[in-house]
């Protein structure tokens, strides 16, 4: 069997056991190289080679985290879940509670849109937003695993389909860019019209997962957030506060775009919550401690999926498998293109980010896809379906580490049971399938 074929599913079979997902990654990744014949000096030196691309990416999410305490620390976050808690008190009617709680995932909806391209922080949001509002998802009685998937959905299917912030690198650089090299005109071609039955796909996950899967309330005690008996306490709530909290956010977002640098927009962002005093410089080091604490999973996972996703690549196994896939198939176009959209779905499943999957599958889809027929649309949809596939419900993907990271904070939610699990089954056999059709249909 292919080595990357065993190598993932090792991987994932050790995440599905409760075998740490960063161990996970490494045995995955020992045993994948070995097969694929690089040695064991090979393959570490490969694993390496990878974490260190990794190391910037984890840096900055640690230092988004510290920025995300201190907004917390202003207290916009608490009021905002607070005067939601307190609108649902005992005293509110059925009605009103319902509209409350959809009013709130709808908020929660909305910031994993946002997230993508009008304030493009990606899941920097995640855990200075969730938190605070886990009384208010106790109270309403919300499911998490509803919420893990409304997260992921904003988080996957904003820059699969909408050509803005993130979804113009992946869909115009990356997608048609790669489509481009590899031969393919793109001119003229429709972007929204090629995803647009794919992200029908995703519409129809998170339609089940909400209306349907995870309807149910769901009782969770109120624990406190972990780590929050070490940060010192919010002072009172005032207007200062909370407009010098929108300010370092505008500042960071700005600073962000203009630098295209999340680090420094970041650790601006913290300046000036010390400057104005919000954050005293007596609290920096533990408000700072905790956000990289707070990150410091979510960083080791992604630094260690680097490593993976390195080893992957330099087995030289990636091109074979797509290759004899497709041959296997011959000259069915029903069959090839959903042998393409599988394998893109083990890699990306494997390596964690779609942003990485595009470049590795396209050069060799292209002309696949070009000798069995399908049209310059059917092409891109298919592509672009087939790199998507697998963010959502990889073990690895930031798109579950974000949800985790906010939901779990008071150890009431895990990362495999109740974030992976969820949306790889309410979003990959959707996204598949839409896939598939456009792919036959455009």
């Amino acid at each position: 069997m292919n080595a990357v074929v065993l190598a993932v599913l090792l991987m994932l079979v050790l995440a599905f056991a409760r075998v740490h997902v960063v161990m996970a990654l490494i045995i995955g990744a020992i045993v994948g190289g070995l097969l694929a014949g690089l040695g064991l000096a090979a393959t570490m030196e490969s694993f390496t080679a990878g974490i260190a691309n990794g190391a910037s990416i984890a840096l900055s999410y640690a230092v988004l985290g510290a920025f995300a305490v201190a907004i917390a620390h202003s207290g916009l976050p608490q009021a905002f879940a607070g005067w939601v808690t307190r609108q649902a008190g005992p005293d509110a009617g059925v009605r009103r509670t319902r509209w409350l709680k959809w009013g709130l995932l709808g908020v929660v909806l909305a910031a994993a849109v946002m997230s993508q391209n009008v304030v493009p922080i990606h899941i920097a949001f995640i855990p200075l937003l969730i938190p605070p509002l886990l009384v208010a998802f106790n109270r309403f009685g919300i499911d998490r695993r509803a919420v893990a998937c409304i997260l992921t959905f904003g988080l996957v299917t904003t820059y699969m389909y909408l050509p803005y912030g993130f979804g113009n690198v992946f869909l115009n650089e990356i997608l048609l860019g790669n489509i481009s090299q590899a031969g393919l005109d793109t001119t003229g071609i429709n972007i929204l019209q090629a995803m647009g039955i794919p992200a029908l796909g995703m519409v129809a996950g998170l339609l089940v997962a909400v209306f349907v899967t995870y309807r149910r309330p769901r009782a969770y005690a109120d624990l406190p957030v972990a780590g929050e008996e070490d940060t010192p306490a919010v002072g009172p709530v005032s207007g200062y506060r909370i407009a010098v909290a929108l300010v370092a956010v505008v500042l960071a977002l700005v600073i962000q775009i203009v630098a295209d640098s999340l680090l420094l927009g970041a650790l601006v962002g913290f300046a000036v919550f010390l400057a104005t005093g919000v954050v005293r410089w007596g609290e920096s080091g533990s408000v700072f401690n905790r956000g990289i604490q707070m990150m410091a999973m979510i960083g080791f996972i992604m630094i260690a999926a680097q490593g993976f996703a390195q080893v992957m690549q330099d087995s030289g196994q990636v091109e074979p498998l797509v290759t004899a896939t497709a041959q296997v198939f011959g000259d069915n176009k029903a069959m090839a293109a959903f042998a393409m959209l599988l394998v893109g779905l083990l890699v990306t499943m494997g390596i964690g980010s779609s942003f990485s999957t595009l470049p590795i599958i396209t050069t060799i889809y292209v002309p696949l896809c070009l000798t069995l027929g399908f049209s310059p649309l059917a092409t891109v949809a298919l592509i672009g379906t087939a790199g998507a596939l697998g963010d959502a419900g990889s073990p690895a993907s930031d798109s579950t580490l974000g949800p985790t990271a906010g939901l779990a904070a008071d150890g009431q939610h895990d990362h495999v049971r109740d974030t992976v699990i969820p949306t790889f089954l309410h979003y990959n056999i959707p996204l598949l399938l839409a896939g598939w059709v456009a792919a036959l249909v455009l």
